[in-house]
């Protein structure tokens, strides 16, 4: 059987919507994909490293951080070039740059050893970061890059 992966962003969750939706996709690991484990604003303090990693511990919920699959600081900033182009926020986003896509495909997914995160499939997988659609982080690239079927979930 082929085991699948879950993806799951910080927006538009707070933790106890956060918490039900991972139980609710059999989610026995949270695999951590953010460079810096911080979310900007006292409504997403809950989803902070220590925090998150407590609360999921009390879900019985376990987790792993995997910066190697974390875009570069250089990386984000070419995002964010393109973000401002077309004057959108990190939150209102919808869809990754091109040249973003490309370069984190080729710089991170290219030498990317992603046989830990197959090995954690079964477990009931979920890939986390912050952007709410998926379609605009690079958790999805992730998530394509594993060959399996992709679920993600949405607040």
């Amino acid at each position: 059987m082929t085991h699948g992966v879950v993806t799951i962003g910080v927006y538009g969750f707070d933790k106890k919507s956060f918490l039900r939706a991972l139980r609710e996709a059999e989610v026995g690991l949270l695999l951590d994909v953010r460079q810096r484990r911080g979310v900007r604003g006292p409504e997403y303090a809950w989803a902070n490293s220590l925090r998150l990693q407590a609360a999921l511990a009390r879900a019985g919920i376990a987790y792993e951080h995997h910066p190697e699959l974390a875009p570069t600081t250089e990386l984000r900033q070419v995002q964010y070039a393109e973000d401002a182009r077309q004057g959108v926020g990190k939150r209102s986003r919808r869809a990754l740059a091109a040249e973003y896509v490309r370069r984190y495909t080729g710089e991170i997914l290219g030498s990317a050893d992603l046989a830990p995160i197959r090995s954690a499939l079964p477990r009931g997988a979920a890939l986390l970061c912050v952007e709410r659609d998926p379609g605009a982080c690079h958790r999805s690239l992730v998530a394509e890059r594993l060959g399996v079927p992709v679920r993600h979930l949405l607040p």
